[in-house]
């Protein structure tokens, strides 16, 4: 009777075959053991799409897929393949060391089981069971490497700067980023008119949230600006909305203040398009439209005719 083989090329030999060679053949099989239990190789998958197909040949001693641990090497320029022979049945430690942002999927040769795939950005480790479960559609099982979700760890730390390698972070409505005791956050939302929203709270009693210009050099703007004719506007609370121009300490400051909700005003005032010049003051020159919606335009005025006035009561009073 002839040696049989195992899916990985263990030669299982009968009894009172090989007379004079059983020496040889333990030891290639000691070899193949070996390789199975705890070996390590590479395999270049270098290339455009395709598929690697990891063959095992009968006492095969450099058999890739007859390797404890495979790491995948080279500079990959389309999706890749690998695969195994459907009789296939052990566990791998497979490590995806490949360059260029591409998929590597690892599954059986031929069938519609379970497979497993490091994505396009996973440049990293994984252990997946070859289940052998069937004899035409056999599974490839992932065996979870730590946590396999961040969601599992309740209290996650980052050891270094978080890179989204170009991708969001993505916060569920009405949530966003917190300090470490709770008391500023940052909240991301939708209202109920699907308008985004940016809200800066802070939970203490004293302070106001700020978003302010650091770091760097010692003048630094801070550029606010809307996407084409929208306007950057100023909230109303309790009070008509103001800004507030404060001094160099930031202990006072004057207001600019809109009329109150009861006056029903929505005019604009625009600037003047001339050169400001001394000794004038700020004047409405014209208004387009009417009503609470007008459009003021200012220039700036020396006011003669109020000058002649004074000149003349000057006279009179004198």
């Amino acid at each position: 009777m002839a040696s049989t083989y195992t899916p990985l090329g263990v030669e299982l030999q009968a009894t009172g075959e090989n007379a004079g060679t059983w020496g040889n053949k333990t030891n290639v099989n000691l070899q193949v053991v070996e390789q199975i239990s705890g070996g390590y190789t590479t395999q270049s998958i270098a290339g455009g799409a395709q598929t690697t197909a990891l063959s095992v040949t009968d006492s095969g001693t450099g058999d890739t897929a007859a390797h404890r641990m495979i790491e995948f090497t080279g500079t990959i320029t389309g999706n890749q393949i690998v695969t195994i022979p459907l009789d296939v049945q052990t566990f791998y430690f497979l490590r995806n060391s490949t360059s260029g942002a591409y998929t590597v999927q690892f599954k059986y040769a031929s069938g519609s089981g379970d497979s497993f795939t490091f994505s396009a950005t996973d440049k990293g480790d994984a252990i997946v069971f070859a289940t052998a479960s069937d004899g035409t559609n056999p599974n490839i099982d992932t065996i979870a490497l730590g946590i396999s979700n961040i969601v599992e760890d309740t209290s996650p730390q980052l050891g270094g700067d978080l890179d989204t390698n170009s991708f969001n972070i993505a916060f569920d409505d009405a949530h966003g980023i917190n300090d470490e005791n709770g008391n500023e956050q940052i909240v991301f939302q939708t209202t109920s008119s699907a308008v985004n929203q940016i809200d800066v709270t802070n939970a203490a009693t004293s302070g106001s949230p700020s978003i302010q210009a650091t770091g760097g050099d010692s003048n630094i703007s801070l550029k606010v600006g809307p996407k084409g004719t929208g306007n950057i506007e100023v909230l109303g609370a309790t009070n008509p909305g103001s800004i507030q121009l404060n001094c160099e300490s930031n202990s006072h400051g004057i207001k600019l203040t809109s009329p109150p909700h009861s006056s029903g005003q929505s005019y604009e005032i625009k600037f003047p398009i001339g050169n400001i010049t001394a000794g004038t003051f700020l004047k409405v020159d014209s208004v387009s439209g009417s009503g609470t919606t007008g459009v003021g335009t200012l220039t700036f005025d020396s006011s003669p005719a109020t000058t002649g006035k004074a000149i003349a009561m000057a006279i009179v009073f004198g």
